[in-house]
């Protein structure tokens, strides 16, 4: 089957791309996964689910842009797109990710400062007036 250059150069990119979009969703699952070790059953179904799910995303990503279109060199692009993005940008999709998750800590426990304070002022309020009747 002849494809034309430009029908290879789309070939090349998006399968370039489904395999950054495949180290983007694995730098996700190893977040929200965690790196303590679990129960290997455990362990083994997520796993499984991960790869199930990934593959159907790329399958559908591939269909949309290659017309599922999955000669070997695609496969090949696919691990290459994994490894330039876990070379170049997975530090710092973590590092990102881990600074806006302490911020979103900081911000909740100030939002719960402010929501708490008053009721610890009230509380405290009522505590010192009682312990003033008390003495009397």
């Amino acid at each position: 089957m002849i494809i034309s250059i430009s029908t290879q150069i789309r070939l090349i990119i998006f399968s370039l791309t489904a395999g950054i979009i495949t180290g983007i969703l694995f730098d996700f699952y190893r977040l929200i996964r965690g790196f303590k070790d679990l129960n290997k059953i455990i362990t083994f179904i997520e796993d499984t689910l991960f790869w199930v799910f990934t593959a159907i995303i790329v399958f559908i990503f591939l269909m949309y842009t290659n017309y599922a279109y999955m000669g070997m060199y695609v496969y090949i692009l696919l691990g290459i797109g994994i490894c330039l993005y876990l070379k170049f940008f997975s530090n710092l999709l973590i590092e990102l990710h881990n600074k806006f998750f302490r911020a979103l800590g900081r911000l909740f426990r100030v939002f719960i400062y402010i929501i708490i304070y008053p009721f610890q002022y009230l509380i405290y309020s009522i505590k010192r007036k009682n312990k003033k009747k008390y003495k009397n």
